[in-house]
């Protein structure tokens, strides 16, 4: 199982347990991935790293000081 995390801005937009659809962005030197509908945003992924899966299961969903973060579960390998 391949683990991403990805950032939302509300709360409540998605839940743990939920299945989510992902759509992949492309930067001059990265990817990123969005849940649909604009729900939370990743990180830029390196080329190396790019994901397989367009679906994902979310495992957590944190608040800290800067937001609020989700784990998706992916079924795929972590890219070494």
């Amino acid at each position: 199982m391949r683990l991403m995390q990805f950032k939302m801005e509300r709360p409540g937009l998605v839940n743990e347990g939920d299945v989510v659809n992902i759509s992949e962005g492309l930067l001059p030197s990265n990817y990123y991935y969005v849940i649909d509908p604009a729900v939370a945003m990743s990180g830029n992924i390196p080329f190396t790293k790019r994901l397989v899966s367009r679906k994902g299961t979310i495992k957590t969903i944190e608040e800290n000081a800067r937001g609020y973060y989700v784990t998706v579960e992916f079924d795929e390998e972590e890219p070494t």
